[in-house]
């Protein structure tokens, strides 16, 4: 792996990349990857973004894992950023990614976007903003656990029987999550914006969708009306849960879940867009 400082247009932004390893060909497959954290936390050197990416560069897709500016809580004392900051490192990246996939050993027609949590979000609405600005789609996007609403939407009654059994400190309440996505939005202006949060807006024309959810999860409400949300938008969605997990599973290498969630995540992005059932919602029990 190497690190490196792309350009954006708020300042340098730093990657991480992750080649193929063994790679007997010149070309892979790519994802350009975004760690979670509540836009306010998180880094390179985390499990959901490290190792997350070695382990998909070992399955053969070439990663470039991204540091995009945070948006710190105010109580932390620490300076940060608001939406659209954080977005516009995601288009920075995607963009270098795109420009410079044949130094990276990647297939520029299938360089794929995705993220965690927060990361996920983000994902999920540079999509958008890639399409509505004309541009170059990613091949596929691919979202662990995320949180795509302003407004974290109302648990099925499965979910909310899950949740009624999960520790509080576990639990995701509805007031956390606004705090958390207005504290990203800098402005109530912004919560309504698709560009920052794409859920509940025009999903008609995104790249096939990987959702990703953690079982005992209370965001895995927010992943899976996007799910429904794309679907009647005649997007090829996939929407499953990793059983027996709790948000952020992807930070716990050790559980026996998160390399489930590699393997699936793997099998998905090397796959190709035929193998998918258009305009459908595939959910995992």
């Amino acid at each position: 792996m190497t690190d490196r400082l792309i350009p954006g247009p708020h300042g340098s932004v730093p990657v991480r990349i992750y080649p193929v390893q063994g790679a007997a060909h010149t070309t892979a497959p790519g994802l350009v990857w975004l760690h979670g954290g509540g836009f306010a936390h998180g880094d390179l050197d985390m499990p959901e973004a490290d190792w997350v990416a070695g382990q998909l560069a070992a399955r053969g897709i070439g990663v470039v894992s991204v540091f995009y500016r945070l948006a710190p809580e105010p109580e932390s004392g620490r300076a940060g950023v608001h939406f659209p900051v954080p977005s516009d490192d995601v288009l920075a990246a995607f963009d270098w990614t795109l420009s410079h996939a044949a130094g990276l050993g990647l297939d520029p027609e299938a360089i794929s976007l995705g993220g965690a949590s927060a990361g996920g979000a983000l994902a999920a609405a540079a999509a958008v903003r890639l399409r509505d600005s004309g541009r170059r789609l990613p091949a596929k996007v691919l979202l662990a656990y995320p949180t795509v609403h302003a407004v974290l939407p109302e648990p099925s009654a499965e979910l909310a029987a899950t949740l009624d059994e999960l520790p509080e400190e576990f639990r995701f309440r509805a007031d956390d999550v606004a705090r958390m996505n207005l504290n990203f939005a800098g402005d109530p202006a912004a919560l309504v914006d698709p560009h920052a949060f794409p859920g509940g807006h025009d999903l008609t024309g995104l790249p096939p969708t990987l959702i990703l959810n953690s079982d005992r999860d209370s965001l895995r409400a927010s992943g899976e009306a996007y799910a429904a949300e794309l679907g009647a938008a005649g997007v090829d969605v996939t929407c499953l849960r990793e059983d027996n997990t709790v948000h952020g599973h992807l930070n716990t290498p050790e559980h026996p879940g998160a390399l489930a969630s590699i393997e699936t995540m793997a099998a998905w992005l090397l796959s190709t867009a035929e193998s998918h059932v258009p305009s459908s919602t595939k959910e995992a029990s």
